[in-house]
């Protein structure tokens, strides 16, 4: 049996890289020769929870066309946001939790798609599903994810089966979820030592929204001024990345997990559409989102909508 590579988008969160751990140990368990891979840099939330459960990250990969024929997307299923040469290999699998979009295949394939949010959540089910017993390291990861995922269960993306997959994996892992979980966040919150380039690729993902070609990064942090005091740098960098790729809009969300809000910074030719999705006016390129912290949720429907009509 060939080898298969699962992997999540570039520019990795702890759901992608712990949700591909956790599902090639479920598909070697089931007796498919599978290796969890990244399409990027580690971030220090994630590290946080490899080095807590003694879990060494995946390796890196550029290129996979070269290694597998086949190949399982978790947490993702853009093409834009996936591997370079994901045309020239066989997506035979896809675990997610996000819109379907930019996404065809000329074979059938497994497609697993749920409202919730955290695509670990949907790896727990699929443990019990197949009577696989979860190992504590793996359900930390998988917890690790949840927490990444729904702000320690407070985002509006964080579904019932969330909560209850969460208590279920920190009771295996024997950690407590708060006092784990605010460790973590706070983890991925330490930006101090991040380049201005690696702070607005940390989490970036690019979106089709109509005829406009938008570009989302997200940070968390515990006060936000201590990312916008960089703002001057920052838009450089946004407006160099505009230019780069063609961007018609690049919004970069900086949101406080303790308050749960966040700040967006937007440039481009119609970043007048983030005015019109919140009702805010941008004042400096900047403006407060009350209340607003999934990029899932929150942003790219809301976006997607105005930039539908323009």
């Amino acid at each position: 049996m060939t080898k298969v590579l699962i992997f999540g988008h570039k520019n990795p969160d702890t759901d992608t890289i712990c949700s591909a751990i956790a599902y090639a140990e479920l598909k070697n368990a089931l007796g498919i020769d599978a290796e969890p891979v990244r399409l990027g840099t580690i971030s220090g939330e994630t590290q946080y929870a490899l080095n807590h459960f003694n879990v060494e990250a995946p390796r890196l990969v550029e290129t996979v066309s070269n290694e597998v024929e086949e190949v399982i997307l978790v947490d993702h299923n853009e093409r834009q946001q996936s591997v370079g040469d994901i045309d020239k290999v066989r997506v035979i699998e896809v675990i997610d939790h996000h819109r379907i979009a930019n996404f065809e295949t000329s074979h059938p394939l497994y497609y697993r798609a749920e409202p919730v949010g955290c695509t670990a959540t949907i790896l727990n089910k699929m443990y019990k599903e197949k009577g696989v017993e979860i190992r504590k390291e793996i359900a930390g990861l998988m917890l690790s994810a949840i927490i990444s995922d729904s702000l320690l269960l407070k985002s509006p993306t964080c579904t019932d089966e969330d909560v209850a997959a969460a208590k279920e994996l920190a009771e295996i892992a024997g950690v407590n979820l708060e006092s784990y979980g605010l460790e973590m966040l706070k983890a991925g919150a330490d930006l101090s030592d991040k380049t201005i380039q690696e702070l607005i690729s940390l989490d970036a993902k690019e979106f089709q929204m109509g005829n406009y070609k938008v570009e989302i990064a997200q940070v968390n942090a515990v006060d936000t001024n201590d990312i916008l005091v960089r703002q001057a740098e920052l838009e450089v960098a946004l407006s160099s990345v505009v230019s780069e790729k063609g961007l018609d809009l690049f919004v970069f969300v900086v949101t406080d997990i303790l308050n749960n809000d966040s700040v967006a910074l937007a440039i481009g030719s119609v970043a007048h559409a983030v005015e019109q999705a919140y009702d805010v006016q941008l004042v400096d390129n900047k403006a407060l989102l009350k209340g607003v912290v999934s990029r899932k949720l929150q942003v790219v429907p809301l976006l997607t909508e105005v930039l539908n009509k323009l």
